[in-house]
This record gives C-alpha cells, sequence and structure tokens, in this order.
C-alpha cells in the first residue's frame, strides 16, 4: 500500500509541474514581424500603404497594416501630417496620446524594436525594445538603422505622414 500511495503522490507532483509549463509553451507564440494575418485584415487588398515617421528630425518609413486604425489613421494623415510629443516608458518604448481615437482590434501580441502599435485607442506606441500586451498593430518601421539612436532618452517629438513615395 505505501508504494501505491508513493506513485500517486508522483503523479499528482508531476501534473503540478508539467500542467503549468505546457500551459506556458501554448500561450506562446512565434515573432509576428509582419502583423499581416487574416485576423488583422479587413479587406483583400493587399497594396503597402508606407508612412513616413520622422523621429526628432530623423526620418524612417514604416509598413503598414491593412487594417480600420491604419485606415482611419492614413486618412488624417493625409490632408495634415500630425505631430506627436512620446514619452519614454519602460526603459523599450516610447509613448503619446493622438488626441483622438482609432477604432482599434486588440490582440495579445509580442512586439519588437520598430513596432508601431495602438494602444487604449488614442495613443501610439513606438517600439525600441520588446514587450507583450494587448495593441492594436498599426506598423513596422522598414529599416531600422539609427531607429534606437533617433528614439534615444527622455521625450521626442514624432511627425507622422503618408509616404507618396510608394
Amino acid at each position: 500500500m505505501p508504494e501505491r500511495e508513493m506513485m500517486k503522490k508522483i503523479i499528482v507532483l508531476m501534473f503540478m509541474v508539467l500542467l503549468p509549463i505546457a500551459a506556458l509553451l501554448a500561450g506562446c507564440e512565434s515573432p509576428d514581424y509582419t502583423g499581416n494575418t487574416a485576423n488583422d485584415s479587413d479587406t483583400g487588398d493587399n497594396s503597402e500603404m508606407k508612412m513616413i515617421v520622422n523621429v526628432n528630425g530623423t526620418e524612417f518609413k514604416a509598413t503598414l497594416e491593412n487594417n480600420s486604425a491604419v485606415k482611419t489613421l492614413v486618412n488624417i494623415i493625409e490632408s495634415n501630417p500630425i505631430e506627436l510629443n512620446l514619452r519614454d516608458y519602460g526603459g523599450f518604448e516610447k509613448v503619446g496620446s493622438l488626441g483622438f481615437s482609432l477604432p482599434s482590434s486588440n490582440r495579445q501580441i509580442t512586439t519588437y524594436s520598430g513596432d508601431i502599435v495602438l494602444y487604449q485607442g488614442n495613443q501610439i506606441v513606438m517600439f525600441y525594445g520588446s514587450n507583450s500586451w494587448s495593441y492594436t498593430k498599426l506598423g513596422r518601421i522598414d529599416d531600422l538603422r539609427g531607429w534606437k539612436d533617433a528614439l534615444g532618452r527622455g521625450d521626442v517629438t514624432v511627425i507622422l505622414s503618408v509616404d507618396s513615395s510608394k
């Protein structure tokens, strides 16, 4: 009888250890560098939209997602580029208020340096590090050379405009 009880305890212990590990692994996802998934897309339009992201005078191009938030943002900045003041948060991102809300389709994602997301429907977040949270992905910087240096320390001024050169 003691051997049988010992075996039960071992099995219970194994479940207590392995079950949380299995749950953790099931929640992992591979990096989504493009963000172009069926869940993000509103239409079948595959043409890439581009945006100019000017950070304190240094210009970067970003490839935009195909979702309602991006379409609304592009409609706004086509006629008038917007200037944002972003502050550092957590040592891995810059965040600032848009001053208006965009439609959101939040989902849990892991962000990487160069990702641009919408947070709480009215804040832009630009990453120079990584984070996992519920965001609406807006786009990604095409060429990260100089990205982290441009964002630098402290507050930055960012101007968003449509890239008409495509």
